[in-house]
């Protein structure tokens, strides 16, 4: 086999070899979704993307007679190096994402590679794949091959999971998704949590009001930040990235869908469910132009889907490991199935993803019908 060359990312040409990719490795795969390439190009570009402003990423390709076989990104971020050692970052984590190969001699060239940048660095671990914030995709799939992603999940070749971990990466941190049907309701007991919780003059659940979005995008995220604070791989929202967030999401942002629930008229917890953009991206191809746009457009004017996803859920950390916090998210929960099905007509949903050691949020899965649908481990390698 002819010596795999890998070399930085420098030019405009190297930009789009990167994001092409994955159009030619995944060509015959029904089950992935073509992401739009102009996301992906702000994704990876500094001043577009803010991550970069506590950030610094190479990118990396796998040339073989002239032809790109892989891709990888080796990332620093400066808020992760902040972060407590015993939460998974902190001082020496350095990154590796954006990963793709045609076989294993690429995907070992290009772990090598990323592993020397941040060994150059001074990086003592490589944690991936991140790609390339904690709130952007994570983890590699290792199960579930058999259905599309949802909505800013990820997706990837079967193969990687022994490439990476014949490079010597071993999963420190698993994430999973909870699948659930949703139009038939919940168990009784569930519904009787609910049922008590509508009757006390202390709970109320409202939806966010999309004329106060920016207001409603910073007291979502400041509950978020919070709530999340000292779980494993934890990583601030910051200022410009809620505004870029916020600019990306409001197109599939519903009122009714996206909730707070108020505690004596103090913000308390929040539940966003998104409906499953994929279902509507599967046939784009990767592009909006000439006309997919406009498809797009009229979708989104009044979404049918089969999937609703919850993608970020919270309660705020004086309430958790109570009976209220379980009360309000069971709550926030059913509220948001009930507009889900009626309005949107949604027959599931995806829950996650859940970290593997957060026992509270899994149990909450468990406890309205969900099961394990996709497994997403995290790997961690010592440099």
């Amino acid at each position: 086999m002819p010596v795999t060359e890998i070399r930085p990312v420098l030019t405009g040409a190297d930009r789009k070899a990167f994001i092409a990719l994955p159009f030619r490795l995944y060509a015959g795969d029904p089950n992935w979704v073509p992401p739009l390439k102009a996301d992906v190009a702000g994704l990876i570009t500094p001043g577009k993307n803010p991550w970069f402003d506590h950030g610094e990423a190479q990118l990396f390709l796998a040339v073989r007679n002239g032809c790109t076989v892989g891709r990888i990104s080796a990332h620093i971020d400066r808020l992760a190096l902040a972060q407590p050692a015993a939460q998974g970052f902190g001082p020496g984590t350095g990154f590796w994402g954006l990963f793709e190969a045609e076989d294993q001699e690429a995907a070992h060239a290009l772990l090598v590679a990323a592993e020397n940048w941040l060994r150059g660095k001074g990086m003592t671990q490589a944690i991936g794949p991140v790609s390339l914030s904690v709130w952007d995709e994570i983890g590699l799939l290792v199960d579930g091959f058999d259905r599309p992603p949802t909505v800013m999940m990820q997706f990837n070749a079967a193969a990687y999971q022994g490439w990476i971990e014949a490079a010597g990466h071993a999963g420190v941190q698993d994430l999973f998704t909870y699948a659930l049907e949703i139009n038939h309701g919940y168990p009784e007991l569930t519904n009787r949590i609910v049922a008590k919780g509508e009757k006390s003059g202390r709970i109320r659940i409202r939806p966010v009001d999309k004329s106060r979005f920016d207001e409603e995008a910073a007291l979502i995220i400041g509950i978020l930040n919070e709530a999340w604070s000292e779980n494993w791989g934890f990583v601030p929202f910051t200022d410009a990235e809620i505004a870029y967030a916020g600019k990306k999401l409001r197109p599939i942002v519903y009122e009714d869908l996206i909730r707070v629930a108020e505690v004596d008229g103090e913000p308390a917890a929040f539940m966003m469910t998104l409906p499953d953009l994929n279902e509507k991206l599967a046939g784009f191809g990767g592009n909006l132009f000439p006309f997919n746009w406009a498809k797009l457009l009229w979708w989104l004017r009044a979404p049918k889907v089969r999937t609703m996803r919850v993608p970020l859920m919270g309660v705020v950390k004086k309430l958790q490991g109570t009976r209220m916090a379980s009360q309000l998210a069971f709550m926030l929960i059913e509220y948001i199935r009930r507009s889900a099905v009626a309005k949107y007509g949604a027959t599931h949903g995806e829950f996650g993803w859940v970290l593997g050691s957060n026992g509270p949020m899994m149990s909450v899965g468990e406890a309205v019908g969900g099961t394990i649908n996709k497994t997403y481990p995290i790997y961690r390698k010592e440099l």
